[in-house]
């Protein structure tokens, strides 16, 4: 038995929904959370246009009414925003190939550079600043970051996630022992509203 947590590191639902996930690996140690790219948007170098910033900085605050989640609204004027989340996505899976268990404290850090510290995680050099942080090797992260092997491995999240349907982000499912998929939360929820589905289904179980 495991979870699956279908997410995007800069997908600001999944920032929101943080909290929640640090509750679940409290609660629930002995179950293994697999993290799956979604991906949100693939490479860009061309900045993102103002209506679509605009409708962004909008979620931001709509998420922030919603949930009480933080966001730094600095970003928009110190960065040059680009609709580009598959660096951070390989970062993610370079992280865990580098260090198993690596995934979640690489999902955790670029959350808190991009919507606490107003930095962009679009850019390499943001994230091969994260796993310095994170004491990974800054050379092999990069390699890593830049191979086929990372890319293909993206490539199969992105197909697996669509495969299952997890076509918005934050998802989370439970994996039985028989790999059978049960949804948990398909979207955004507090913490009290997944453990009460998971309690019914650990029962049910």
């Amino acid at each position: 038995m495991n979870f699956l947590y279908v997410m995007d590191p800069m997908c600001s639902w999944c920032w929101a929904f943080e909290p929640t996930m640090k509750h679940l690996q409290q609660q629930y140690p002995d179950i293994p959370v697999e993290y799956l790219m979604g991906g949100l948007a693939p490479d860009s170098d061309a900045p993102m246009p103002q209506p679509l910033q605009e409708t962004i900085q909008s979620t931001w605050r709509h998420i922030n009414q919603h949930t009480g989640t933080s966001f730094n609204h600095d970003f928009w004027t110190i960065c040059q925003p680009r609709r580009s989340t598959y660096p951070a996505c390989r970062a993610v899976l370079a992280a865990e190939q580098l260090r198993e268990g690596c995934a979640s404290d690489m999902t955790n850090a670029i959350q808190h550079a991009y919507y606490l510290d107003a930095r962009n995680p679009s850019d390499i050099s943001t994230l091969s600043d994260i796993a310095v942080n994170l004491s990974l090797d800054e050379d092999r992260f990069i390699q890593f970051m830049e191979s086929e092997s990372i890319e293909a491995l993206l490539q199969q999240h992105l197909k697996l996630s669509r495969q299952i349907g997890a076509n918005g982000f934050p998802s989370l499912y439970l994996v039985t022992n028989q790999n059978t998929l049960i949804p948990i939360s398909l979207g955004y929820s507090d913490w009290e509203t997944v453990e009460r589905k998971l309690k019914q289904e650990i029962v049910r179980g």
